[in-house]
């Protein structure tokens, strides 16, 4: 089983020509309103990427809604991927979180996160949850949840055993010995500089995944977007290139391939092809507009 603790949120979605300029006002495009968040979007794509075939992946999601109609809308939709919401819990009187997201025409986005029951996940609903935890082979996480929920998960399930895969995305510093419990730590770019702390500046991959290394994460993989993906394991240094697409929309590639390559691990492939497996998803998903929208089924990439 793989379980998937984070972020639930609806996506606000408008297309525009281009970014808007600071007091500048764009008439846009098309308005949508699609499934998101960081947390929900991994879990579909670990699903979807484990395939509906016998003995394929269970996914579970640990989240918070609220009792709203986005909130009703959100967990029917983890429920119509086949995820178990039994520790998805809807909290009276508040709203759910919301991602504001404009898309423009190079398909490139620009993201504001209001968390809303997103931010009132709390360590007492991990505990609750342990059950569910000690069934999971692998354990997924972002940052658009309270830290100490984060990182109180994080604790149990590496005492459970369980193999631990972090997104530390939105891009903020971790708590000390953090990165020392995490399997796997999935940042892009930004977040592994910041991580690293240096300028993302002409950052060089190699050297920012060996710098997170002796942070104390045995394997790093920083995703890249057009450039692939830079993997220093601990088997050793290695880079795929990324698979060339037309891009229609950004959103979510970064959560597709983190549900390919923890789908991939969990059906017993090895890292490598694990990795190959996110990057082909991930491909596939920016040709296609939205978040859980664009997120391919394992059918769909063979």
């Amino acid at each position: 089983m793989i379980v998937v603790i984070g972020s639930i949120n609806m996506d606000l979605v408008l297309r525009v020509p281009r970014m808007p300029l600071p007091g500048e006002t764009l008439t846009g495009g098309a308005f949508r309103t699609i499934p998101g968040g960081k947390g929900a979007n991994q879990a579909v794509a670990c699903a979807r990427m484990s395939g509906k075939v016998a003995g394929a992946q269970q996914v579970a999601m640990v989240g918070c809604v609220g009792d709203d109609a986005f909130g009703a809308t959100l967990r029917a939709a983890l429920v119509g991927d086949g995820i178990i919401d039994s520790h998805i819990t809807t909290l009276p009187g508040v709203a759910s979180g919301i991602a504001s997201i404009l898309v423009d025409d190079n398909g490139q986005n620009s993201i504001v996160i209001a968390g809303g029951a997103n931010d009132l996940l709390s360590p007492a609903h991990i505990d609750a949850a342990q059950g569910l935890i000690e069934q999971a082979d692998i354990v997924v996480l972002q940052l658009e949840t309270p830290m100490d929920t984060v990182v109180h998960a994080i604790k149990l399930a590496r005492s459970l055993g369980k193999t631990v895969v972090l997104n530390p995305a939105p891009a903020v510093s971790l708590p000390d010995g953090v990165l020392e419990l995490v399997d796997y730590l999935i940042p892009n770019e930004i977040e592994a500089a910041m991580l690293a702390g240096v300028s993302p500046d002409g950052a060089d991959a190699k050297a920012l995944a060996a710098a997170l290394q002796k942070l104390g994460s045995d394997n790093v993989i920083i995703t890249l977007g057009s450039k692939g993906v830079h993997a220093a394991l601990y088997g050793g240094d290695y880079t795929f290139p990324a698979e060339v697409v037309q891009a229609v929309d950004t959103t979510a590639a970064g959560d597709t391939f983190i549900g390919g390559f923890v789908a991939g691990l969990a059906s017993g492939m090895d890292e490598a092809e694990s990795i190959q497996q996110g990057q082909r998803a991930a491909a596939w998903s920016v040709t296609k507009p939205g978040a859980q929208t664009s997120i391919p089924h394992l059918h769909e990439l063979f």
